[in-house]
């Protein structure tokens, strides 16, 4: 990243209204002297407790659009019966007339005013990919999609930081994707494009319960997992109707 400000960052997405582990993470955050915090996205749909997410991600000083954020606003699209009803529930929070006006009109208008990516210094952040970052998939199999990943890179400049998936790790230009455990969940930021995935904060789904972000220190990207209290979001799912039991049973197993 020539000629990028050194700002050290952390990059968290994909919180889905899991206040639990969102504090958790903070919490780390906190030891690693970061100087800003980007969020790439779903801070709401499947968790409970979507009003205290949008209030503490409101604070960071970059947040990206994300499907479920989109879809707490109007129709959601693609998403399977369990988002879908999860999203429904989640609007009925944020219009919830026995909540302060201003405090409705203020988070509405923070999820309606999300950017759909963000540019600094040849490094994008989106929350699905740069060819579609709101709703493109980019897993680590579609390396073996070689016209699909040439394309994706094709709008890379040099680095692109993204969530969606939920599945950390690092893709080369080269057609390769890179396990946090394979590079020792540290990777250092060298000529090649790359596109580097952050995982998920609240619903990671690469068989690690864990919550993850990254840390970005100059060109070195650091992979972190956090522990947090996950039994007490998967009790707050099962007492509400409208979130399927799924929802919090996940969680326990990072799928």
């Amino acid at each position: 990243m020539e000629g990028a400000a050194k700002v050290k960052r952390a990059i968290l997405s994909d919180v889905h209204a899991n206040i639990e582990a969102l504090r958790a993470v903070l919490a780390d955050v906190e030891t690693q002297s970061v100087d800003e915090i980007i969020c790439l996205g779903d801070v709401v749909g499947y968790g409970p407790n979507p009003l205290e997410c949008i209030d503490l991600v409101s604070q960071f000083k970059i947040c990206i659009l994300g499907n479920h954020d989109l879809g707490a606003l109007f129709d959601p699209e693609g998403f399977s019966s369990g988002a879908e009803r999860a999203i429904f529930w989640t609007r009925a929070q944020l219009e919830d007339s026995t909540q302060p006006s201003a405090e409705v009109v203020r988070r509405l208008d923070f999820l309606a005013e999300l950017p759909r990516n963000y540019r600094d210094n040849g490094t994008l952040f989106v929350h699905g990919s740069p060819r579609n970052p709101l709703n493109e998939y980019v897993f680590p199999e579609d390396v073996y999609n070689a016209r699909k990943i040439e394309r994706v890179f094709d709008l890379v400049q040099h680095v692109c930081f993204q969530g969606h998936t939920h599945v950390p790790g690092v893709f080369t230009e080269s057609m390769r994707f890179h396990r946090p455990d394979e590079v020792d969940h540290r990777y250092v930021i060298s000529e090649e494009k790359c596109m580097i995935n952050v995982g998920s904060v609240g619903q990671p789904r690469d068989g690690d319960s864990r919550s993850s972000y990254v840390i970005l220190d100059d060109e070195v990207v650091w992979f972190r997992r956090v522990e947090y209290p996950l039994e007490t979001t998967v009790e707050k799912i099962y007492a509400i109707d409208s979130l399927d039991n799924f929802l919090g049973d996940r969680l326990r197993e990072g799928r």
